[in-house]
């Protein structure tokens, strides 16, 4: 049987506001993350030459626009005449959701919250808390980003599973906590690891899927967290 392969890429580096919570803001990568995208598609581009894969013509990207550009990006390294592939965009492989408290400060979110009577102050943690959730309509916890995004790579490598005939790589370019938090839901990376690792930008973290609903970790490597940093999605 062949193999079926996902490439988890996080998004390169992008115009951010300060101490706001990186999910859903709408800004375009800086000149640092474009660079980074066009040698991300140079490494992909020789992953699938080494290992003999090859490339799902659908590229799946998060419709933030970070993450569309990064894939745009890749696009032109591995199909220049954009003749043999195509950029798919999907909601459910945007970062973890804060609701009606998207692109506030943190400092913002924190005065809403200790304003409201209904609500004890945030803990310390919120935001690299895996299992809270913000109590704010349209708000998710990092695990319930991570599950819709398990979802969509579940059901979109499912499909594949007729369809090919050789080893084949199909690239999904999205966001670092929800691709991380995914990762553990799919059996490929332990909980106690998700708060230890990042992603590197646009470089690709390879999961092998199997026809028995296994997901296994064989390339590309994870970013290990600088525990002083401060935490961004």
């Amino acid at each position: 049987m062949p193999r079926l392969i996902a490439a988890l890429i996080r998004h390169g580096d992008y115009h951010q506001l300060a101490d706001t919570p990186s999910a859903h803001q709408p800004f375009p990568l800086n000149e640092k993350g474009l660079a980074q995208a066009q040698s991300g598609g140079q490494r992909i581009k020789n992953l699938v030459d080494e290992l003999g894969l090859t490339l799902h013509p659908e590229i799946d990207t998060s419709l933030l626009q970070r993450a569309w550009q990064t894939a745009e990006q890749i696009q032109q390294v591995l199909d220049p005449g954009q003749q043999d592939t195509q950029l798919c965009g999907f909601a459910e492989l945007a970062e973890r959701s804060v609701g009606s408290a998207a692109n506030l400060s943190t400092h913002a979110i924190a005065a809403i919250i200790d304003q409201d009577p209904r609500y004890p102050s945030l803990p310390k943690d919120w935001k690299s808390n895996s299992h809270f959730r913000l109590p704010f309509i349209g708000a998710e916890s990092l695990m319930e980003s991570g599950q819709r995004v398990a979802t969509h790579l579940q059901t979109r490598m499912a499909e594949l599973e007729t369809q090919i005939s050789t080893d084949t790589v199909k690239l999904f370019i999205g966001h670092g906590a929800a691709f991380r938090h995914a990762a553990h839901i799919l059996g490929a990376l332990a909980f106690e690891d998700i708060a230890k690792l990042s992603m590197y930008h646009a470089e690709p973290v390879l999961l092998e899927y199997s026809r028995n609903g296994d997901w296994q970790h064989i390339g590309g490597k994870w970013k290990i967290r600088d525990k002083h940093s401060a935490y961004k999605d």
